[in-house]
């Protein structure tokens, strides 16, 4: 399981690297298709080997309450997490008072806030509520028309982005969080991981079997599933759309795409309602001219996504929120890689265990670090679009500069510079964590 988590986490900073370099997210490409596809296997294996190791943490000490306070007190160690260091990392700026992120971390953590609740439950009653979570959720795809413009025009919008939706929500007069991953289907996601660590603590033998019959059982579905566009995914891809899709349309910050705010290839929908007032970013640190009209949900039809072959459409599903074909598109591969990972060359799965084992280590350094990095490569390439790099990334930056957007070549090659940098430190870290068993090392 650390081998596959260490593999994700490398996955994971190809797609930051994109960030920074001004690719968007998808397109019409081959290539730039699956530098981002081959990054969606990062949240869904997030979610799921954290659920793994609750349950196998919860073995360990023999303690229920133990390991319910432990989640709930580093879930809300995740989320000040997410708030300040990271939200500081991604941007290089300090104007909170614009623009939160609630990103993969926030997730993470509010997930782990709602385990404790879920962990008294017998192991069973949680893997069918996981199921149920994810399998059951893209119902909502059905009657989205009737849902979104309810729920923009009521006081429920927020709990209904934060629970599923996403998309901004403007905090008073002050900064517009931006809900990037949802609660559900996460939760879901973490409750199936929690089940599954009862198959981690089998032998070898058995471990193999269950992770390939699952893998399998996942993709087969996936192919079939969506293949056939039966059900699973808000975005049919071989036919043209059964049912009205509506989204939000937030107040934009001046100089912002709405590719920005909901990237081509996530099939997202939001519910928003316009701010009486608006704090909105420029992505300069400037605000935005303020509204005074009262609050009225501002809904359009979701952009025709590009032209791209039938295979990169299939592929396409939907993240925000993930869809159900989005899941076993990405958990099925991995299950597969956990199976035959003993299999792979012992140097490679040092590299990647090491990884593996200091997880948030390694999100906390290679987000500054790649950051950091893009910095340099843009005072050598486009030294007069270095300003670009402390706007307000990932969520809201404005479009990058004329000039400023990488090669693929140049996107690669920092990502393989960043991983090597990365691995000292996290070998470092791995060796104390090792060393020394003081429980504060175990939120880190």
């Amino acid at each position: 399981m650390d081998v596959a988590r260490g593999l994700v986490m490398v996955l994971m900073a190809i797609d930051h690297v994109r960030v920074f370099s001004g690719v968007p997210a998808g397109g019409p490409t081959p290539g730039i298709f699956f530098t981002r596809w081959i990054t969606h296997f990062v949240a869904p294996a997030f979610a799921f080997f954290a659920g793994a190791g609750a349950y196998l943490y919860g073995r360990k000490i023999a303690n229920r309450a133990a390991l319910a306070k432990f989640l709930w007190t580093r879930g809300a160690f995740l989320i000040l997490l997410e708030m300040t260091v990271i939200r500081v990392c991604w941007t290089f700026n300090f104007d909170f008072r614009h623009y939160l992120l609630a990103g993969v971390i926030w997730m993470l953590g509010w997930c782990m806030i709602l385990m404790p609740g879920l962990i008294w439950l017998p192991l069973r009653a949680i893997l069918a509520f996981g199921l149920a979570v994810v399998g059951l959720h893209n119902v909502l795809d059905y009657f989205t028309p009737l849902i979104v413009p309810k729920l923009a025009a009521s006081s429920w919008a927020p709990l209904a982005q934060i629970l599923y939706f996403g998309g901004p929500i403007q905090l008073g007069d002050g900064p517009s969080l931006e809900v990037l991953y949802s609660i559900i289907p996460w939760i879901g996601v973490m409750a199936c991981g929690y089940a599954f660590g009862r198959i981690m603590e089998l032998p070898d033998a058995a471990r193999r079997r269950y992770c390939i019959a699952l893998g399998v059982s996942a993709v087969a579905l996936f192919l079939v599933l969506r293949g056939f566009d039966l059900y699973g995914d808000p975005r049919p891809w071989n036919h043209p759309l059964k049912r009205t899709q509506v989204a939000a349309k937030p107040q934009q910050p001046a100089g912002a795409s709405a590719q920005n705010t909901a990237p081509a290839s996530s099939g997202k929908t939001t519910v928003v309602a316009k701010p009486s007032t608006s704090a909105a970013s420029s992505g300069n640190g400037t605000a935005a001219p303020q509204s005074t009209a009262a609050p009225t949900p501002v809904l359009q039809p979701r952009p025709t996504p590009p032209k791209m072959s039938p295979v990169l459409r299939m592929l396409n599903t939907a993240k925000y929120p993930a869809s159900l074909s989005f899941l076993l598109m990405t958990l099925g591969p991995m299950l597969l890689f956990v199976a035959f990972a003993d299999y792979l060359p012992e140097k490679l799965t040092g590299w990647l265990r090491i990884f593996g084992r200091v997880p948030l280590f390694f999100y906390l350094l290679h987000i500054p670090l790649i950051h950091a990095l893009s910095l340099a490569v843009s005072l050598v390439r486009t030294p007069s679009a270095t300003w670009w790099l402390f706007a307000n990334h990932p969520m809201l930056p404005p479009p990058p500069p004329p000039g400023y957007v990488w090669s693929l070549s140049l996107l690669y090659a920092v990502w393989a510079i960043a991983i090597v940098i990365l691995y000292f430190p996290c070998r470092w870290y791995a060796d104390l964590k090792a060393r020394n068993r003081s429980r504060w090392l175990s939120y880190l």
